[in-house]
C-alpha cells in the first residue's frame, strides 16, 4: 500500500475564505466504528427497524459522527498537522441516513493573529443539496510548516453478524417444521426449543425422562406447557424415540439435546434414516473477516474419511449449498500445500476428487485443489504463490483433510476471529441438528434454520 504524505498550512499561509472539503457515503461501518469509539448504542443508529419506528427512513448516524468529519478536514486539510481544536459548536438541522451521500466542509471565517486563533464555518449536505448540519469550529494553526507521511492508526474491523438473519428471513413463508430433540435435558435445549417455537420455525416434540425435563423447566423458570413430551428413561432411550418419531414421519426434522453425539448418531445409523450416501457434518460459518458465507466439511462425525468418504462428504456439502442459494459452490480441496506430493495423501486425494468432478462423479460446483487454507481463502496468497484457479480466494466449501484439521479449524474460527458456526448432519433421510453447549443464541437458532430450508427442499419439487 503507497504511503500518503500530509502537508499542513501555517497560520500566515492561510486567508479568510481559504475552503477545504470531503465526500462521504455513509455506510453501517461509519456508524458501528462511531458507536464502538464513542459508546453510542442508540438503536436509532444501529436498527433500521427501530429507526423506521421512530420515523426516520432508515438508520441514521449520530449528529456528533458528523462533527467527527469536521475534526478530520481540520487534522489532516486545513490547517493540518499541528493543529489543536479550541472549541465547537454544531446545530443539527436534519437526519443523515445510511446511504446519504455526504459533503462536509470547513470555510475559513475570522483569524486572530493573537494565539494564532482560527474560526471556521461547517457544514454538512446531502446529495439533495439539504443541509444536515452548521456551525463554527475554532482552532489554533500551526506556526511551522509540517510534511509527514501519515501516521499509522492502526488497523480497525467491524465484525458483524448478519448471513444467518437473511437465510431466517427465507422461513418467513415455510410451515413450522415438527422437530423431534433427543433428551433436552439442560436449560440449553429447553432454551433453544422455546426459540425456534417463538420463532415458528419448528414445533418440538420433547423426548426424554418427563420429570427431569419439567424439573430442570421449572427450575429455569421455562414454560414448556404447549410441547408434547415423550416419556422415557435415558439417553439411549430418548435417541432411539426420537429417531423413530422422524422415521414414521410423525417428526420431520432430528436434534440433539443434551446427549452425547455419539449416542444419537450411534441411532441414526442402526435405522432406516441412512441413504447410498455417507453420513457427514457440516458448519456453515459466518465470518466477518471473510466476504461470505464459509461451509466447513466434515469436523464431526467422519474421523478419517477416504477418497470415496470425502465424495459424499464433498456432494453433501455442494447439495447443501445449493438450497441456501449458491447456485455453484466453489470448494477448496484443503491439504498443508497446494502442490501435490506422494507423501501427502490429501494432496492425491485432492486431486482424485478434482478428476472425479471432470468425469461426473461429482456434480453442482467448481473443484480445485490440493489447496492450503491460506491461497484458498486469500486472493492476495493465491497471487503471490502464482496460483490461477477459479477457487482460490473465493471458496464456498472447504474440504478439510480429517476431523481433526477441521474440527480445529472450525473453532480457531469461532473462538478466534469470532465466527458463527451453525451445524448440520447431511447423508440422512433428515436433518440433523447437531449443537453444542459453547454455541451462542444466534448459531443455535441458525442451524435450526437451516434444518427447516432443508426439509422444505426435501418436499418442494425442484
Amino acid at each position: 500500500m503507497s504511503s500518503i504524505t500530509l502537508q499542513n498550512r501555517c497560520f500566515d499561509e492561510i486567508e479568510i475564505g481559504d475552503y477545504a472539503s470531503v465526500q462521504h457515503t455513509l455506510s453501517m461501518r461509519d456508524i458501528q466504528l462511531f458507536a464502538t469509539v464513542a459508546g453510542d448504542f442508540n438503536p436509532t443508529h444501529l436498527e433500521a427497524a427501530f429507526a423506521n419506528h421512530a420515523g426516520f427512513s432508515g438508520a441514521t448516524a449520530p449528529g456528533m459522527w458528523m462533527g467527527a468529519q469536521i475534526s478530520g478536514l481540520l487534522g489532516s486539510q486545513l490547517p493540518g498537522p499541528g493543529t489543536v481544536y479550541a472549541g465547537q459548536s454544531l446545530q443539527f438541522h436534519a437526519a443523515a441516513i445510511l446511504g446519504d451521500t455526504l459533503e462536509i466542509s470547513i470555510t475559513v471565517r475570522e483569524k486572530y493573529p493573537e494565539g494564532h486563533i482560527i474560526s471556521f464555518d461547517c457544514q454538512c449536505s446531502n446529495q439533495h443539496g439539504q443541509t444536515m448540519m452548521t456551525g463554527i469550529a475554532k482552532v489554533v494553526a500551526p506556526t511551522e510548516k509540517i510534511i509527514l507521511t501519515r501516521p499509522d492508526a492502526g488497523l480497525v474491523s467491524v465484525q458483524t453478524h448478519h448471513a444467518f438473519e437473511t437465510l431466517l428471513e427465507r422461513c418467513d413463508e415455510l410451515p413450522a417444521f415438527t422437530v423431534a430433540i433427543a433428551h433436552p435435558c439442560d436449560f440449553s435445549s429447553l432454551k433453544a426449543a422455546i426459540a425456534v417455537a417463538a420463532q415458528n420455525l419448528m414445533q418440538p416434540i420433547l423426548v426424554g425422562p418427563r420429570a427431569k425435563i419439567e424439573a430442570i423447566a421449572t427450575q429455569n423458570a421455562l414454560d414448556i406447557s404447549a410441547f408434547r413430551i415423550e416419556d422415557v428413561a435415558h439417553s439411549h432411550a430418548a435417541a432411539s424415540r426420537a429417531v423413530e418419531l422422524v422415521t414414521s414421519g410423525e417428526a420431520h426434522i432430528l436434534m440433539k439435546g443434551s446427549l452425547h453425539t455419539d449416542e444419537l448418531m450411534s441411532a441414526v445409523v442402526k435405522s432406516s434414516l441412512r441413504t447410498e450416501r455417507r453420513i457427514s457434518h457440516v458448519f456453515i460459518m459466518d465470518v466477518p473477516t471473510y466476504h461470505k458465507t464459509l461451509l466447513v466439511t466434515d469436523a464431526a462425525i467422519n474421523i478419517y474419511p477416504d477418497l470415496l468418504d470425502k465424495l459424499d462428504i464433498c456432494q453433501n456439502a455442494i447439495d447443501l449449498a445449493h438450497i441456501l442459494g449458491i447456485a455453484k459452490p466453489k470448494v477448496a480441496i484443503l491439504s498443508a500445500v497446494e502442490t501435490i506430493n506422494p507423501k501427502i495423501l490429501s494432496t492425491l486425494e485432492a486431486a482424485s476428487l478434482c478428476k472425479m468432478a471432470d468425469r461426473g462423479q461429482i456434480t453442482g460446483a467448481i473443484l480445485d485443489g490440493p489447496l492450503a487454507l491460506d491461497n484458498a481463502i486469500s486472493y492476495e496468497s493465491a497471487r503471490i504463490k502464482k496460483i490461477t484457479s477459479m477457487v482460490a480466494g473465493d471458496a464456498d466449501i472447504l474440504l478439510v483433510p480429517d476431523l481433526e484439521a477441521g474440527n480445529i479449524l472450525a473453532k480457531q474460527l469461532t473462538f478466534m476471529s469470532n465466527a458463527d458456526a451453525a451445524g448440520i448432519v447431511l447423508g440422512a433421510r433428515v436433518p440433523i441438528v447437531l449443537t453444542s453447549r459453547a454455541d451462542n443464541d444466534r448459531t443455535k437458532l441458525a442451524s435450526c434454520v437451516i434444518a427447516c430450508l432443508m426439509a422444505n427442499a426435501r418436499i418442494t419439487p425442484t
